[in-house]
């Protein structure tokens, strides 16, 4: 059996990087996924592409930064699977790092709509479904480790990480009784087509990240993914309200210099 067999499970930020990588790695566990991004031709491709593998999988083009996308997807999977038992918040969006005092109201704005608002709009659409199923469930947040640790990334997104965090506490202080466990995976430097332009710069970064991280290495999509499916699973049945660091060690040094 996989560790998400039968479990409807929601994706966002399907389209690629970590997302797609846990929409592949969900599929192969069993779970029956609701592929979500604002780029709906890259989750139609995908869910196609798990489909031919034998898999269940829909895809939803849905802004998750609105209401009115958050809601779609889990209106998508209680029409095509008749419940809600999971769901991955993965979408986000990370600005090149500079100066707090040097960034605008709108780099804020841009930067909190995505990683905190539309996390928060789709948890408050998520448990509001998993309550009404009355069967219990599990979500987790793609988070990072600037939420852990200080002076790793840009200034506005760290915030809107530590956001991501207290809501992981209120979301389980609030709906552990409902047995809806809500957890985060916090990843360090993975490499992604979000984060390729600073690896194609130069060597210089891919070498700064190797002397910070204890492991000595970037991580690749896949190892977030596997976290982040073993948080879902029933095999975390006792584990909420948790930013569990998927992040080479950096958390242990506490620094980003």
């Amino acid at each position: 059996m996989g560790l998400l067999d039968d479990k409807v499970t929601i994706v966002t930020g399907a389209g690629r990087g970590i997302g797609a990588a846990a929409a592949r790695l969900f599929a192969a566990e069993g779970a029956l996924l609701v592929l979500t991004a604002r780029t709906g031709h890259q989750v139609e491709a995908l869910a196609a592409e798990l489909r031919a593998d034998g898999a269940a999988a829909v895809a939803v083009a849905a802004d998750i930064s609105t209401a009115e996308g958050a809601e779609r997807s889990v209106q998508v999977a209680l029409e095509t699977y008749g419940r809600l038992d999971a769901a991955f918040g993965n979408a986000g969006s990370g600005p090149v790092p500079a100066p707090l005092a040097e960034r605008t109201e709108a780099d804020w704005d841009a930067v909190h709509a995505v990683n905190l608002r539309g996390s928060w709009l789709g948890l408050r659409a998520q448990l509001r479904a998993l309550v009404a199923g009355g069967r219990g469930g599990s979500i987790v947040l793609n988070s990072g480790v600037g939420a852990l640790v200080g002076g790793f990334g840009d200034g506005t997104q760290q915030a809107a990480k530590h956001g991501l965090s207290g809501l992981v506490l209120a979301a389980t202080a609030d709906y552990a009784r409902y047995g809806i466990r809500v957890n985060a995976v916090a990843p360090g430097v993975v490499r992604t087509p979000g984060t390729e332009p600073f690896f194609a710069a130069g060597p210089g970064f891919e070498a700064l990240v190797s002397r910070v991280t204890p492991l000595a290495r970037v991580a690749v999509p896949v190892e977030v993914a596997q976290a982040a499916a073993w948080l879902l699973s029933d095999r975390a049945s006792y584990v909420a309200g948790v930013t569990l660091p998927v992040d080479g060690g950096i958390t242990a040094t506490r620094s980003f210099s």
